[in-house]
Parts: C-alpha cells; sequence; structure tokens
C-alpha cells in the first residue's frame, strides 16, 4: 500500500527532472544551459582551424585543443560567425524540428573523423551543406547552441516557416508538456482522496 502512495510522487519527480534535462521542443525558448552558445563556438567556430585539409595540420590541431574524444567534428569559418547566428532569425533560418532550425542557404564547413581517443584522422572533409542548428533563447536573443548532422543534405521547404521566437505564435511551445504536469498533480490529488 505504501508503495501505491509513493507511485505518484515518483511519477512528477521523474516528470519534473525530465523536463528540466530535455532539450526544447521549439526553437528560442529560453534556456537553463547558460554556456551553452560558448560550447558551440569553442566547438565549431574557433580561430586558428587549419585552413588546408593536411591530415597532419588536422591531428594536431584536434589533438592540441581538446578533440580526441569526439569522434566527428564540424568546423565553420569564424569569418561566417554572423551567418551563423542567424541561422537562428526568420532571416537566416526555417524551423526544422524540435529546437532545430535549418539554414536557409548552404554553408561551407570542415568536417573531420577521427578516432575517437587517438586523435587518429580517418578522413576530412570540405562539405557545403544547409546547416541544421539547435536554437535557444539565452540572454534575450537566440542563438545557436548545437549543430546536427545533415548527412543527406536536407533543404528547407518552400513553405517552412521562419526561425523564431515562440511568442510570435508561429512556433511550439510547452503549454502541451504543462497541461500534463497539471493532469498529473490532479491524478495524484484524486487519488489520496
Amino acid at each position: 500500500m505504501a508503495a501505491l502512495r509513493i507511485f505518484p510522487f515518483l511519477s512528477v519527480f521523474l516528470l519534473l527532472v525530465h523536463q528540466s534535462f530535455a532539450k526544447n521542443d521549439a526553437p528560442c525558448l529560453l534556456s537553463n544551459w547558460n554556456n551553452a552558445f560558448n560550447t558551440f563556438m569553442k566547438r565549431h567556430i574557433r580561430s586558428g582551424t587549419p585552413t588546408t585539409l593536411d591530415q597532419n595540420q588536422w591531428m594536431n590541431y584536434i589533438r592540441n585543443n581538446g578533440g580526441c574524444s569526439r569522434p566527428t567534428q564540424s568546423f565553420l569559418h569564424p569569418n561566417d560567425l554572423d551567418k551563423v547566428k542567424a541561422v537562428c532569425t526568420p532571416k537566416g533560418g526555417a524551423v526544422y524540428k524540435d529546437n532545430l532550425c535549418i539554414s536557409w542557404q548552404p554553408f561551407t564547413f570542415i568536417t573531420v573523423r577521427s578516432e575517437q581517443g587517438t586523435c587518429g584522422i580517418k578522413s576530412i572533409r570540405e562539405e557545403t551543406k544547409h546547416l541544421i542548428l539547435g536554437c535557444d533563447k539565452l540572454s534575450n536573443q537566440c542563438l545557436p547552441v548545437h549543430f546536427e548532422g545533415n548527412p543527406d543534405n536536407i533543404k528547407p521547404g518552400n513553405n517552412a516557416k521562419g526561425c523564431q521566437d515562440p511568442s510570435t505564435g508561429d512556433a511550439p511551445s510547452f503549454k502541451l508538456t504543462w497541461l500534463c504536469l497539471l493532469s498529473v498533480l490532479l491524478i495524484i490529488i484524486l487519488c489520496q482522496n
């Protein structure tokens, strides 16, 4: 009988924990991870990246910058920073899914694949594709926080909505999540009577 009373509380706790660690369900929602944009910059738009496809230069660069634990890494040119940030706006990108936006225009970037833990380089490719970026609101600005691979070179649809703040009404929000949470709380209250 005691287990039945603990179950509702445990369910609510798990829902709340899931909510706090889950990625946003729409672009440009407020993020709990304040350092996400800086991490994105450190991983994908660094100054000093090699300008060639030379395997030795890239191996040294990745080894010296602590990237050996990531088997696939993509590097955008630092001069493209403003255009990359614009992907998280209606002018630069379209809503793709969840908190992801896809760029209206293709970008050229370098993808390095390495042997995890060893920094041994498997391949280095210059690619030109539409970027798919996770976009979250940080310090009142919607910024890229995640680089999603685009192996099938997906392009935004002609009728796709621009990437933007969900408060404008053009992107989904957390309303359904909060409705579910309120429903669970109501069930708990009713079960205890």
